[in-house]
């Protein structure tokens, strides 16, 4: 809106709520081809470049874990700062620029490996560092609009790209039978994003006017283009959701309570062992000489379809049945290193297709018993220590995958043996929880 004196309004958002929604989700389709075509080939990549498994465990379920542990800094830090924006801007950058330059990897010689293994800790380092600022700005605008019909269409953006960049990586490796031209091809789609994003950030600055006009700054006289940016006269938010901060959060939730919090995060950690890595998956497929590279991306195109499946179909079911629903998260887990670490093609993607589908469900429908576990008072401080757990659990799966590799039955073993342990700590979790409520 412009003011009289030829001003713009800074409490008047220059989108529309649904505007600034597919916004964001076409910045997130544009990254996710940019990242999940890198994850889909990154053990494959590694494994031309010298790395073994035991090494792909290790560099893959590190930067799961980091994508993960590190929100529980950057979630803190963007909400004392309210540098939503910036958060954003910069780990959209970091996958935008990490991934493209991999295609300089393998003429780098000696520094091949460590310099790829850099870029795809950096990538996921990106991904930590603007996943807790994204989501406010998607809340605020979703909250205009309603938060479930827009965090859906949001996620079907999100995984239309994390469908089609693998698809673009197996197209161009096939047409050329390398990698690198892949990676460099990924460019397009990660400069995209950026152009969008910046554009976004520009005509609301302030994604708060979505949620309460009254709350935005108030405009100034003569705004200077760099003063609005930084808006410095904007007083920061009290520092709610420091580290130390989430720990007396959930230091604050009655101790049964926290207990069986506790308990349930230590489910997620287990399960999360289980589902190993998709880089250690690929190295699979390439050291075993099952599919050329070019393939790989398919493969995990198969993982990504049927992880969108799981989460819808236990979404829905959870909130019909119950959180009974999720002992369908062990049971799958199971499964995954036998089959996905096998011997025959049909076998592996038999096994990447149930990975998918419990990671669909560890992305989606696990966390909806968070909330209804936590008060909501400290379900933030929930959710970071939630986050906490299962990175422990990503990178530990990851490790102990690369380094079993050679020994599968010892491998499917040790997670069955997990899974089984999960599935005890659930039934105690919901146990507890009946009782509980039984108590209220």
């Amino acid at each position: 809106m412009t003011r009289a004196d030829g001003g713009t309004d800074a409490r008047t958002p220059g989108l529309r709520p649904w505007s600034m929604v597919l916004g964001l989700g076409f910045v997130s389709l544009f990254i996710d081809m940019v990242s999940d075509g890198a994850i889909s080939v990154g053990g494959a990549l590694l494994q031309q470049l010298g790395a073994s498994a035991a090494l792909v465990g290790a560099i893959t379920g590190t930067a799961t874990a980091v994508a993960l542990v590190l929100r529980l800094v950057t979630g803190p830090w963007a909400d004392r700062t309210r540098a939503y924006w910036g958060f954003s801007i910069a780990g959209y950058a970091m996958s935008a620029i990490s991934v493209p330059l991999l295609a300089l990897t393998p003429s780098l010689g000696a520094a091949a490996l460590a310099t790829a293994s850099g870029l795809l800790l950096a990538e996921r380092t990106g991904k930590g560092v603007r996943g807790p600022a994204k989501t406010v700005l998607l809340a605020d605008a979703a909250g205009a609009v309603g938060r479930g019909r827009a965090f859906g269409v949001h996620k079907f953006l999100d995984q239309v790209g994390a469908f089609a960049g693998p698809l673009l990586v197996a197209g161009i490796a096939a047409a050329t039978g390398e990698l690198w031209p892949a990676f460099l091809a990924l460019a397009v789609p990660a400069a995209t994003a950026m152009v969008l994003l910046v554009w976004l950030r520009a005509r609301v600055p302030d994604t708060r006017v979505y949620a309460d006009p009254e709350t935005a700054p108030a405009p100034q006289a003569d705004p200077a283009p760099q003063a609005a940016a930084a808006a410095p006269d904007e007083p920061a938010p009290p520092a709610r959701r420091s580290p130390a901060a989430l720990l007396a959060g959930i230091a604050a939730v009655p101790e049964h309570v926290r207990t069986t919090f506790l308990l349930f995060a230590a489910f997620a950690a287990l399960t999360t062992f289980g589902l190993l890595s998709f880089g250690v998956l690929s190295f699979h497929l390439v050291a075993a000489d099952l599919v050329p590279v070019a393939g790989v991306p398919l493969v995990y195109a198969v993982g990504m379809a049927t992880a969108a499946v799981g989460a819808l179909a236990t979404g829905w079911a959870y909130d019909r049945m119950g959180a009974g629903i999720l002992f369908a998260v062990p049971l799958l887990t199971a499964f995954v290193p036998g089959l996905s670490l096998g011997g025959s093609v049909g076998v592996v993607v038999a096994g990447v297709a149930i990975w998918g589908l419990a990671t669909g469900v560890q992305d989606s429908t696990v966390k909806a018993l968070v909330a209804d576990l936590v008060p909501a008072g400290q379900r933030g401080s929930a959710y970071g220590w939630f986050a906490v757990f299962q990175g422990v659990g990503a990178l530990a799966g990851a490790t102990v995958a690369g380094v079993l590799y050679a020994q599968l039955p010892v491998l499917v073993g040790l997670v069955v043996a997990l899974q089984v342990a999960a599935a005890v700590l659930l039934a105690v979790v919901l146990r507890r929880r009946r009782s509980e409520r039984a108590d209220a």
